[in-house]
């Protein structure tokens, strides 16, 4: 079995043959997350066995994800969540998952499928941080387009994660809500003592800011401290590390209103440059190719549910918003957006390990599942992205991107 070192060497060495390969070969036609992905089955013990999970390596992988959705916690406004299109953005999930869990139910009640409220969850995921590399190298962030779908993607990510926690639990629905609301109000207590000693004024502040640019570099290690504080926190509940990084995200960029461009430049690097990408690759690691083509039918199904029931109400949700009594969004950009909230992995990621250790799913069934949310990683951001781009042709490029960019 390749020992800790050696499993390093080939995930770094994927990390950077994906960009290059995404840059020079692919024409950047293909997301990069994708390559990682592929990069990840081809070195894992299922094919080449070049790599494997160790412990050492599932520290990497689990600060990755940590930071995957502390990013994406920080790029939520909460005003926005809480307002009109924050609402719809809520109600659209409720409804997705409403319709997931009738589906479910009906195949389990045929013996079609097993575990189905696990399944359930991961039909209704939008993998936010996996999009948000998207969304930044397009330059859709901050238009009117990659707002909503930030707003649709913080409820696909936040509504899975509540619901792992409440339903997938061993305490039972009403326990597991009083052991999420105490942690909820930790984390509010983390956010008011972190305040404190960010406001103006304060010693450790200035200290903070003098140490900033040194090789102390104080700011990301309180970053670091924040998600690790929250993430183990989350385990100390019994919850998913996700919500504790998800929440850590929440807080910094409470902390920070305005966002904070040096410091952003560095968790970037951090981030993007060795940690998210050790989670996808290893991610990729886990996908069995073998055990995947056993069952063609239940991963093309389990697609293409996720693009029926996920995709579908957010279609619905961008086709009927209005503004001054017209569409903001036409049909193709709703489809679009319905293509980009399809796009789901580390909720199904998530999903799959909780579902597995406590024996509801098996190891097959995951790598299915994985495979799903690896092939909509694939293929419906790239099928998006195509159909803005022609949207953007078909109506003169520039000017046009205004419907779009708000």
């Amino acid at each position: 079995m390749p020992s800790t070192v050696e499993s390093l060497f080939w995930i770094t060495l994927c990390g950077v043959l994906a960009p290059l390969l995404a840059g020079s070969v692919m024409r950047r036609k293909v997301p990069e997350v994708v390559l990682l992905l592929v990069l990840g089955v081809v070195i894992g013990p299922n094919v080449l066995d070049l790599a494997v999970n160790t412990d050492g390596v599932n520290v990497l992988r689990q600060l990755g994800l940590g930071m995957l959705f502390l990013l994406a916690g920080y790029e939520i406004e909460i005003p926005e969540l809480v307002g009109r299109g924050g609402r719809r953005a809520l109600a659209t999930w409720v409804a997705s998952f409403a319709l997931a869990a009738a589906v479910m139910a009906f195949l389990g009640a045929g013996g079609a499928i097993h575990a189905e409220l696990a399944v359930a969850i991961a039909l209704t995921s939008t993998a936010l941080g996996t999009l948000l590399p998207i969304l930044k190298d397009s330059g859709m962030l901050g238009t009117t387009f990659g707002d909503t779908l930030m707003k649709h993607g913080a409820y696909g990510e936040l509504g899975p994660i509540v619901a792992i926690s409440v339903l997938l639990g061993s305490r039972g629905p009403i326990a597991s809500l009083l052991v999420l609301a105490g942690f909820a109000l930790l984390a509010v207590l983390v956010h008011v003592f972190s305040s404190r000693l960010s406001r103006e004024g304060s010693k450790v502040l200035d200290t903070i800011r003098l140490g900033a640019e040194t090789s102390g570099q104080t700011q990301v290690r309180l970053v670091v401290l924040l998600l690790v504080t929250l993430g183990a926190s989350a385990a100390a509940f019994d919850l998913d590390s996700v919500l504790g990084a998800f929440a850590a995200g929440i807080i910094l960029r409470r902390l920070l209103p305005e966002g904070h461009q040096g410091l952003e430049v560095k968790l970037t690097g951090l981030a993007f440059g060795l940690l998210i990408p050790v989670f996808f690759i290893t991610s990729g690691m886990a996908i069995d190719p073998a055990a995947v083509a056993e069952e063609p039918g239940a991963l093309v199904v389990f697609v293409l549910l996720i693009v029926v029931v996920r995709g579908g109400a957010v279609y619905v949700a961008t086709r009927t918003t209005r503004e001054g009594g017209r569409a903001v969004f036409d049909g193709r950009e709703s489809v679009a957006m319905a293509l980009f909230g399809s796009t789901g992995l580390p909720i199904i990621v998530a999903v799959t390990s909780v579902a597995v250790a406590a024996g509801q799913m098996t190891d097959t069934n995951a790598s299915v599942l994985v495979a799903g949310g690896a092939i909509t990683v694939l293929v419906c951001p790239l099928l998006a992205q195509t159909l803005l781009a022609r949207e953007r042709g078909a109506t003169g490029d520039d000017p046009d991107v205004e419907r779009v960019r708000g």
